[in-house]
């Protein structure tokens, strides 16, 4: 290794006045003998290059000498003490030790490029420590300072972001899985899906069609619901929601999820009546209004009992950043377990600050879209994001929705795995009703209403893994359920 009156210098241009405070955690012999492995043999960068980079050096002469070392390699050119040394002659923080012949001491002293990767996984490993002080320094700091914009929960929120950007800023462990593994991954689900009563591999949604066109809610997938207003989509949402917790509960935990249901625009006792009302058969307007009798109020206490063991976790938290639904989906997972995500809708939700504003907009929702594909993936649940949709369809004749009307940005269709539109046509034949005195085309419309009174359709435009197509449903506007359209299936 580099001689000791080397590292001795090298201590000294980091620790001025070690005994007034604790030194940040580090290994320079470490920093040096990853860098001479690298020196002597290039291909060692094949090993680290993909979790390590410059600043987890703790040493800023070795973070320079790491990066041109990485900058050679990646030109595909050799970095050796003589490619280097041009680049290093004045440097002022080698000048301390030894200058441009530092770098062949490094590579003089190594013994074995073996232990490279161990070498790199130690530093990052004291890069994180490092990291990790910096950020509670920082808490400290905020929590100290006080201000009418920012409240504790603030702070909490922010350092928990912090924690998570920290934890995917590299990985060491991770990388390829050979065909192998992945085969075996994709056999137990197709195993699952086989022993399953109704072939649901993911979390049902407890509509019999629904499932058999999408498989169940697959885990690390992003859904997309979206709809006009009116149409219902909250209502499916709910339904969804409250049927896959319900099964989880009913069955022990061997079907459906928890779920976890963020609702940006409704309350959660608002929320918490659309269930009690459809559970009941009870309509929510009567509930509200109290306009009840006795023997529907005892089945109204009677439905809340029997929900009181379902688990889903509402929050109703208004305008929420996409950091903060990350953060607080991760603690409901650690806490209680978390199956399933819905968000209420995507256009509620805010970046993280830099891209919002009018003229941003777009970058922001795609940023949004990637954050949510991301919470998907590292919690490996299936994502439920409601979006609104553009004006345009209301100008065109047909007005079953295109995955171009899609608001605010493409990147909503790009990012997600399932794109599902909800339309109903009797919503907008009740708002085309003719003349009562023009006889046959009252007659028409009359007839038109009949067939779709009740009826929705649930369209899938886009299915990454499966067929695309419309899928019947019944749906009961009094209580705002969404069933499986019996009349289809005796059909």
């Amino acid at each position: 290794m580099v001689t000791d009156k080397k590292l001795d210098s090298q201590n000294e241009m980091h620790t001025v006045g070690e005994a007034a405070y604790r030194m940040m955690p580090h290994n320079l012999e470490a920093e040096q003998g990853l860098l001479g492995a690298l020196l002597v043999d290039n291909r060692a960068m094949e090993k680290i290059g993909d979790f390590l980079n410059a600043e987890h050096f703790f040493a800023p002469a070795h973070q320079r000498i790491f990066k041109a070392i990485q900058t050679l390699v990646e030109r595909g050119q050799t970095a050796t003490p003589v490619t280097l040394k041009t680049y290093f002659e004045k440097d002022e923080d080698l000048s301390h030790i030894g200058g441009a012949e530092y770098l062949a001491d490094l590579a003089a002293s190594v013994i074995s490029i073996v232990n490279a990767e161990d070498y790199a996984k130690s530093l990052y490993e004291l890069h994180l420590r490092r990291e990790l002080i910096s950020l509670g320094e920082d808490i400290v700091n905020d929590s100290y300072s006080s201000s009418l914009e920012r409240d504790a929960t603030n702070t909490i929120e922010d350092a928990e972001a912090k924690l998570f950007k920290l934890a995917e800023t590299g990985d060491a462990n991770k990388g390829f899985v050979t065909l192998k593994t992945s085969i075996l991954t994709a056999i137990e689900v197709a195993e699952t899906a086989y022993k399953t009563e109704g072939h649901v591999t993911g979390v049902t949604t407890g509509l019999r069609d629904l499932d058999a066109k999408l498989g169940g809610l697959h885990p690390s997938d992003l859904l997309i619901l979206a709809a006009r207003p009116s149409m219902g989509k909250t209502s499916l949402a709910v339904n969804i929601a409250f049927n896959a917790a319900k099964a989880y509960a009913d069955s022990g935990g061997k079907e459906g999820g928890i779920v976890g249901f963020f609702s940006l625009e409704m309350s959660s006792d608002q929320l918490a009546t659309r269930i009690l009302a459809e559970q009941s058969g009870i309509s929510g307007d009567s509930l509200r209004k109290g306009n009840i009798k006795e023997n529907e109020f005892r089945r109204f206490i009677e439905a809340s009992q029997k929900l009181t063991q379902v688990p889903l976790h509402i929050d109703d938290t208004p305008a929420l950043s996409i950091s903060a639904v990350r953060t607080r989906a991760r603690r409901l997972k650690r806490q209680h377990g978390l199956d399933m995500l819905m968000v209420d809708y995507l256009q509620l939700l805010r970046g993280t600050g830099s891209k919002q504003g009018t003229e941003n907009r777009v970058q922001e929702v795609s940023e949004i879209t990637q954050g949510l594909k991301a919470i998907a993936k590292e919690l490996h649940i299936p994502v439920i994001a409601l979006s609104q949709l553009s004006r345009a369809v209301e100008q065109r004749e047909d007005k079953r929705p295109m995955l171009s009307d899609l608001r605010e940005s493409g990147s909503i269709e790009q990012d997600a795995d399932v794109v599902m539109f909800i339309y109903r046509e009797d919503y907008y034949l009740e708002r085309a009703q003719p003349d009562v005195n023009d006889g046959d085309k009252h007659a028409q419309w009359q007839e038109r209403m009949e067939r779709a009174h009740n009826k929705a359709e649930v369209i899938v435009a886009k299915q990454r893994h499966g067929p695309i197509g419309p899928v019947q449903l019944y749906f009961d506007p009094s209580v705002t359920r969404f069933s499986d359209l019996e009349q289809y299936h005796n059909e």
